[in-house]
């Protein structure tokens, strides 16, 4: 039995009743940006601070505080709902959560953002996680029409689509479009960003194929990111033949190879900015913010064919999900952006318009489970 089914009828409040959510994490980007530029009939809670769950976090939400079923359990809010933050939470403790809001009669939304962690190697815990929060979620959103399918194929329920909105700030969005076309006068730039190495990234699969066409077009650099961890002597991560493969490399000049930790929001929107292509080397996964940034900073993107990327907005496409890996599909897609400059970009009016419509359709969802 669902939540909805277990709580009293009541009249939803009216219109211009603010509606209170606690949305974890709400400090997370993608939740700072359902909220409209402007008045709201939605109330975010801010995130509890781990260390002392009675004041706020500020920017600080890991772990999650209103995963615990005793906060649920006495906070005050509308609806609860749940975006990220549960990789490491057992099954049995987030069904503990759910009990809690179905025995308040609190309303659960689940956004499905993942239907395979990209963090976890072995699918199993994550599986067993969503089976039991979209089992027992009032209304489930999803960003993309392939993941609602393979939701409703999986568990016969069919979520809300509601796009991912805009990552970078607008105004930010706005210099980036101004900027760009001045671009076009220097080298091509390729971009393969490997972070601390995911569980869902294989750099090797790709890498020999990448620096090999991108030496073979006419004015063009190819750029790997990747932090500390992963490539000094002493990173906790450490990848002795990834590091020594990319320092060589880099030696001969085949590539511009930058070690770094994280970025700062200002120093990774900069860099994005900064390519004409940003290849993903995802090897199983669903969405991607990357992919959003990258589409607000005017950066053509290159995407695996696994999971559902190519539904989130414009890009190219190469074949790599699982064990299945064409590096000509990987070669012709590069040649082409260098050779077209393809211009997949939202411009800040579509992302405005299309934050206005995300912002709505929340609002609207979270009056319709307060029915």
């Amino acid at each position: 039995m669902s939540i909805a089914q277990s709580r009293k009828q009541v009249a939803a409040p009216p219109r211009s009743t603010p509606l209170t959510i606690a949305s974890v994490p709400a400090g997370h980007v993608y939740v700072r940006h359902l909220a409209p530029l402007g008045g709201d009939g939605v109330v975010r809670l801010p995130d509890p601070d781990p260390a002392n769950p009675d004041r706020p976090a500020g920017a600080t939400w890991w772990p999650p505080v209103m995963l615990d079923p005793e906060w649920a359990r006495t906070a005050d809010f509308d609806v609860f709902h749940l975006h990220f933050g549960f990789d490491a939470v057992r099954p049995e403790d987030l069904e503990k959560l759910t009990k809690v809001l179905r025995g308040r009669g609190k309303p659960f939304v689940f956004t499905v953002h993942d239907l395979r962690n990209p963090h976890h190697r072995d699918r199993a815990l994550h599986d067993e996680q969503l089976d039991v929060l979209v089992g027992a979620a009032d209304a489930l959103v999803t960003l993309t029409p392939g993941a609602a399918r393979e939701i409703e194929s999986r568990w016969g329920r069919a979520p809300l689509v509601v796009p991912h909105p805009h990552v970078v700030d607008l105004p930010t969005i706005s210099r980036a479009l101004e900027v760009r076309p001045r671009w076009r006068r220097r080298p091509f730039r390729v971009g393969l960003h490997l972070k601390s190495l995911r569980a869902n990234m294989d750099p090797m699969r790709i890498l020999p194929t990448l620096v090999e066409t991108v030496a073979d077009l006419d004015d063009a650099v190819l750029q790997v990111n990747c932090h500390r961890d992963v490539l000094d002597d002493d990173g906790a991560r450490r990848d002795a033949e990834l590091s020594a493969w990319l320092r060589r490399e880099a030696a001969a000049g085949r590539l511009e190879l930058e070690v770094h930790d994280y970025l700062s929001d200002e120093d990774l929107w900069g860099y994005l900015a900064s390519l004409d292509l940003s290849v993903l080397p995802y090897t199983f996964g669903t969405h991607s913010g990357w992919l959003e940034a990258c589409r607000d900073l005017q950066t053509t993107v290159l995407a695996p064919s696994c999971g559902y990327y190519a539904d989130q907005g414009p890009i190219l496409g190469y074949t790599n999900d699982g064990d299945d890996f064409d590096a000509a599909s990987l070669r012709d897609a590069v040649v082409r952006a260098h050779d077209e400059r393809p211009r997949y970009g939202a411009s800040v009016d579509e992302r405005t318009e299309q934050r206005r419509s995300v912002a709505r359709a929340h609002e609207d969802l979270y009056r319709e489970v307060s029915r």
